[in-house]
């Protein structure tokens, strides 16, 4: 765990190098509500065509697969 001050710009300097997709990741992860959403939402996956993903705006362009 970084023991830098969250309110530092150096604690976020990292930023400046992300890929939207990435920046827009580390931005939703960190929003109560998407987290709330998330922790109430079934077990099973969501294929993007209802659900918590759509809320937010996640796309799922197949369903996920067994890592086995």
């Amino acid at each position: 765990m970084s023991t830098e001050d969250w309110r530092s710009p150096a604690a976020y300097q990292y930023a400046a190098t992300m890929e939207p997709a990435s920046l827009a990741w580390e931005f939703l992860r960190r929003n109560p509500d998407y987290r709330n959403a998330y922790k109430a939402a079934p077990a099973q996956a969501d294929d993007g065509t209802d659900g918590p993903g759509r809320r937010w705006g996640l796309r799922f362009p197949c369903r996920s697969k067994s890592a086995r």
